[in-house]
């Protein structure tokens, strides 16, 4: 029997797929967070500790990470490369008297949601994720252009209307109609 498809989970196999997700990651000695273009890591450690007793090594596509003289808290390779110019980590204060040891990656590609932080965690369902409302306002030009024209074909499928290419394709065809009246247009496809 070949593996079902996510789409076709019943409410109790996802419900048990989410509850088992959940589990896997809270199990993990680090907490992390993503957005479309960061991963933020946090490693709770003894508040007595300083930031010369840690152990952090970020590469363009691995990353190493604890308290020096022991086993690393978090130790492999990345699924996607990152800036290492613009990736940081600190030593904070924390709640009971802990520190945290805060490490952010940028992201290179900006696009795309990373199942895991080290390729030998477990996954998360990137299918699932639903990003925070952002603001068209805080995009750049041709990002918000782009993400504009999709909004704007998305809208005009759902109503059973031409996509802005469609359009653009009926408007040349039309004109060039007006330009040759003589030829018969009433068979023509539009590709």
């Amino acid at each position: 029997m070949a593996d079902k498809d996510v789409t076709e989970l019943t409410p109790a196999e996802e419900a048990a797929a989410r509850a088992k997700e959940q589990a896997e990651q809270e199990a993990l000695p680090y907490k992390w967070t993503q957005t479309i273009g960061d991963v933020d890591i946090t490693i709770l450690v003894p508040g007595n500790l300083k930031g010369k007793d840690m152990v952090v090594e970020i590469k363009k596509q691995s990353l190493t990470a604890g308290i020096k003289g022991q086993e690393p808290v978090i130790k492999g390779d990345l699924p996607h490369p990152i800036l290492l110019d613009d990736s940081t980590w600190t030593l904070s204060p924390a709640p009971d008297g802990q520190k945290a040891l805060e490490i952010h990656l940028e992201k290179h590609n900006k696009l795309e949601w990373w199942p895991h932080v080290v390729i030998s965690a477990p996954k998360i369902d990137v299918s699932k994720i639903v990003p925070e409302n952002s603001k068209l306002s805080d995009l750049e030009g041709e990002t918000r252009a782009m993400v504009e024209k999709m909004m704007y074909d998305q809208r005009q499928k759902e109503m059973g209307l031409p996509t802005s290419d469609e359009q653009k394709k009926m408007d040349i065809l039309k004109k060039f109609q007006e330009q040759h009246p003589e030829m018969d247009f009433s068979n023509a496809k539009i590709q």
